[in-house]
C-alpha cells in the first residue's frame, strides 16, 4: 500500500469516529458566471481586488469550524504524504529504450518527459543525493569525485527525500518540503539546530537547488516558493515543476465555542485576509544576491467552479541558463496531486475524494458522485516558455496514479475507481474513459466501465491502442482493453490469479512484466511477486511464469523508480526485503525474463563487508553504466559485474 492509499484509508477511519460532531456543511460555492461551466475553460481575474473578491467569496462557502477539512488541514496532510513517495514511474513504450547507448536512464512513464529521481546518469556520471548531500561518481573509474554538502541530515531525520534531475553539467535538487528535515538532533547544540529553516520571509515549501557539475560540485542558485512539490518533469533542458499551495491563513482552535461559532470566526479570518495571504511567494538565491517576489494576480486564473483552498502552479526553469529565475509561474485556482506529461503536454489532475470531508463527515462517509471525481488540467509545454493552458476535463471517478493517464494519437485514456472499496459490501467498479485531446477541448469520446465490481484499480498501463489494468480485492483480474477505436473502446480479454500487480511494464513484442504481491484465495497477501504475462493475444492474456519471494516487500511496488528493465538483457532488477525470524534480508534480485520464463541472474546486498553500515542496508534503485549494474542505498553505491555479478567496487555515502 502507498503512503498515500494508507493515509486516505486512516482518514476514512478517522471520519467514522467523529460524525457525531460536525456541523452541517456549508452548500457549495456558486459556480463563477464568468466562466463557461460546459467548456470548463479558464478565465483570468480582470484585477487583484476582483480575484480577492472572488477568492473570500468561494472560501467562506466552503470553510467549516475546523478550517479548511477535517482538523483544518486534512487535505493538506494527503497531499504532503502523497508527495514524499516519489511519483509512480516506469517506461511506457520507452521502458525498452535505453536513454543512450550503453547506460540505463531513470525508469520514466513516457520517453522524452524525464522524472525525478534520487539518482541520475548520462553515462559518464552518476549523480545521486543521499542525506541532503550530493555525491558524483565516474563509472568509468568507479571513484567519487565530487561530494557537496546540500542540507546536512535532511532525510535521516523524518525529513522528505530529496530528488534530482541531469542535464549535462547542471544538476537540480528537488527538496519536496522546506519543513522537511528542518530539525536536526544535536544534544551538544542543546538538543537540536535548524537546517532547513523558513526563508526571512517566511517561505516554507519547496526550495529547489542548481548545482554547476563542471568541476568540484558548486551551489549555483536557490529558489524557494510556497507550498508542497507535487511532481515536475524534464523536456530538453526545461524543467517544470507543479506545486499545490493553499492561502496561509490561521484558524485558531476555539476549545469552548460551539460548531456554529467556529464557522463564524473562521469566516472573519477569511473576510480580513489580503491578497498576499493567498497568492504564492518565491525567493530567488543567485550570484550572492536574493531577491523576492510573489505569484501576480494576472497569472492566476480560476474555473467555473473552486472552493479557493487552493492553487497549482506551474513553474519553468532552463538548465542552460545561468540562473534559475523566477519560475515564470502559471497559477490556477484548483488542486493537483497527479502529474503525466507525454513531453509535449503536461497534465495536472486532481483527487475530489477529499474536496469536501466536512460534508463526507455529516453524511456518514456516503460518497457522493460529485465528490468522486477527477479534474484534469492540460498544458501545452512545447517550447521552452511558460506553460500555455490548453483545455479541462472531469472524469468520474479517482486515479491510482499517473499510469492511469497517457496520450496517444490525439486522446487521453484515463483509468478510474468508483465507489465504496471497504467494507463488508463493496460497490466500487472502473473504468476507462477516453477524451479527444484536439489542442482546444479535452472532450469524452468513449468510455468502458464495469471493471472489477467491488475492487479498485491496483495498477494501470497503456502501450499504443492497448490498455491494462490490474484490480483486486481477494483475486487480480488483468483486464486487456482495445483502444484502437477511441469511440468504442472494449475489453476483449481477462485473466484472474491471486494476488495483483501494483506496477505494469512492457517487456518486448507481446510481453508484460508485473510486480506486486501474491495472495491466498482469501485475498490475504503472501509477499512480493514478479509475474511475466504472455499478452500476444489480447483476447487470452496468459501469465506463463512467476517468482515469488515469501513475506517480501518490495519499493518497487509503490515507486516504480525503482524497478529496472535492461531489454538488451531482458534483465529485471527489484529490491526486495523479505521478513524471516531472524533480521530482514535487503537484496536486489536480478532475473532474466526469458521466452521460458524467469532465470535468477544474482543477488546483490550492500553489507557490512563492503563498507556499508551495520546491517544490511535497503537497496533502493538500480541502473546499468557499460555493463556495470550499479546499486545505490542510503550506505553507498556497490558496481557488480553484469556478465559474472561480482562486485567490483563499493563507495560509501554514509
Amino acid at each position: 500500500m502507498t503512503p498515500a492509499r494508507a493515509m486516505g484509508l486512516a482518514l476514512v477511519a478517522g471520519l467514522a469516529l467523529v460524525t457525531g460532531c460536525t456541523a452541517e456543511p456549508a452548500p457549495a460555492p456558486p459556480p463563477d458566471r464568468g466562466v463557461p461551466a460546459g467548456g470548463f475553460r479558464l478565465v483570468a481575474f480582470d484585477s487583484c481586488p476582483e480575484a480577492l473578491r472572488q477568492l473570500k467569496t468561494a472560501a467562506s462557502a466552503y470553510v467549516g469550524p475546523w478550517g479548511f477539512g477535517l482538523n483544518g488541514d486534512a487535505r493538506a496532510s494527503h497531499i504532503l504524504e502523497r508527495a514524499a513517495a516519489p511519483a509512480a514511474a516506469g517506461a511506457a513504450d520507452a521502458a525498452s529504450k535505453a536513454a543512450a547507448p550503453g547506460y540505463s536512464g531513470t525508469n520514466s512513464h513516457e520517453a522524452g518527459a524525464d522524472e525525478p529521481d534520487l539518482v541520475k546518469t548520462d553515462g559518464r556520471r552518476i549523480v545521486t543525493v543521499q542525506h541532503g548531500t550530493l555525491y558524483v561518481v565516474d563509472p568509468a573509474t568507479r571513484q567519487l569525485t565530487g561530494e557537496l554538502e546540500l542540507a546536512p541530515g535532511a532525510d535521516q531525520f523524518g525529513g522528505a527525500e530529496d530528488a534530482l534531475l541531469l542535464h549535462g553539467d547542471r544538476a537540480l535538487v528537488l527538496r519536496r518540503d522546506g519543513w522537511a528535515g528542518r530539525f536536526k538532533p544535536d544534544v551538544s547544540e542543546g538538543g537540536g539546530r535548524v537546517v532547513d529553516a523558513p526563508t526571512p520571509d517566511g517561505i516554507v515549501g519547496p526550495k529547489l537547488t542548481m548545482v554547476d557539475l563542471s568541476g568540484q560540485p558548486k551551489i549555483i542558485g536557490e529558489y524557494r516558493i510556497d507550498g508542497n512539490l507535487v511532481d515536475a518533469r524534464q523536456v530538453g533542458t526545461t524543467v517544470r515543476v507543479v506545486v499545490r499551495s493553499e492561502p496561509r491563513l490561521n484558524f485558531p482552535h476555539r476549545e469552548r465555542a460551539t460548531d456554529e461559532q467556529r464557522t463564524t470566526a473562521n469566516r472573519e479570518i477569511i473576510d480580513n485576509a489580503t491578497a498576499d495571504d493567498w497568492l504564492p511567494r518565491y525567493e530567488v538565491t543567485s550570484g550572492g544576491r536574493t531577491s523576492a517576489g510573489r505569484v501576480g494576480c494576472e497569472r492566476v486564473s480560476r474555473p467555473a467552479v473552486y472552493s479557493g483552498t487552493s492553487l497549482v502552479t506551474v513553474l519553468s526553469f532552463d538548465l542552460g541558463a545561468a540562473a534559475l529565475g523566477a519560475g515564470d509561474p502559471v497559477t490556477v485556482i484548483a488542486d493537483g496531486d497527479t502529474v503525466y506529461s507525454n513531453g509535449p503536454r503536461l497534465y495536472v489532475a486532481n483527487d475530489q475524494r477529499w474536496r469536501v470531508l466536512p460534508s463526507l463527515t455529516a453524511r456518514n462517509i456516503a460518497p457522493d458522485p460529485r465528490d468522486e471525481t477527477t479534474e484534469i488540467y492540460q498544458f501545452d509545454i512545447t517550447g521552452t516558455g511558460a506553460p500555455r493552458y490548453v483545455a479541462a476535463a472531469s472524469v468520474p471517478g479517482w486515479l491510482v496514479n499517473q499510469y492511469a493517464m497517457s496520450e496517444w494519437d490525439g486522446h487521453l485514456r484515463v483509468a478510474t475507481t468508483s465507489g465504496r472499496t471497504w467494507g463488508d459490501r463493496p460497490n466500487s467498479t472502473s473504468s476507462v474513459y477516453v477524451l479527444r485531446a484536439d489542442g482546444t477541448a479535452l472532450t469524452q469520446v468513449g468510455k468502458v466501465t464495469g471493471l472489477g465490481k467491488g475492487e479498485r484499480i491496483y495498477a494501470v498501463r497503456f502501450v499504443g491502442g492497448t490498455g491494462y489494468v490490474v484490480t483486486f480485492r481477494q483475486t487480480d483480474p488483468l483486464y486487456t482493453v482495445d483502444l484502437r477505436d477511441p469511440g468504442v473502446p472494449k475489453v476483449t480479454g481477462e485473466l484472474k490469479i491471486n494476488g495483483y500487480s501494483a506496477y505494469l511494464h512492457p517487456a518486448g513484442e507481446g510481453r508484460l512484466l508485473g510486480v506486486g504481491q501474491e495472495a491466498s484465495g482469501q485475498g490475504r497477501l503472501q509477499g512480493t511477486q514478479l509475474s511475466l504475462f504472455d499478452v500476444s493475444s489480447p483476447a487470452k492474456p496468459t501469465r506463463v511464469a512467476q517468482y515469488h519471494v515469501k513475506q517480501g516487500h518490495s519499493e518497487a511496488e509503490f515507486d516504480p523508480h525503482a524497478f529496472l528493465y535492461w531489454p538488451a538483457e531482458r534483465l529485471v532488477v527489484v529490491p526486495l526485503t523479505a521478513y524471516g525470524t531472524g533480521r530482514p534480508s535487503n537484496v536486489a534480485v536480478a532475473l532474466r525474463a526469458g521466452d521460458g520464463g524467469f532465470t535468477e541472474v544474482g543477488t546483490v546486498d550492500h553489507t557490512p563487508d563492503t563498507g556499508g553500515p551495520e546491517g544490511l542496508t535497503p537497496i533502493r534503485r538500480s541502473l546499468v553504466v557499460d555493463g556495470v549494474l550499479w546499486t545505490v542505498s542510503a550506505g553507498g553505491l556497490k558496481a557488480t559485474s553484469l556478465s559474472t555479478m561480482k562486485t567490483l567496487g563499493w563507495l560509501p555515502t554514509a
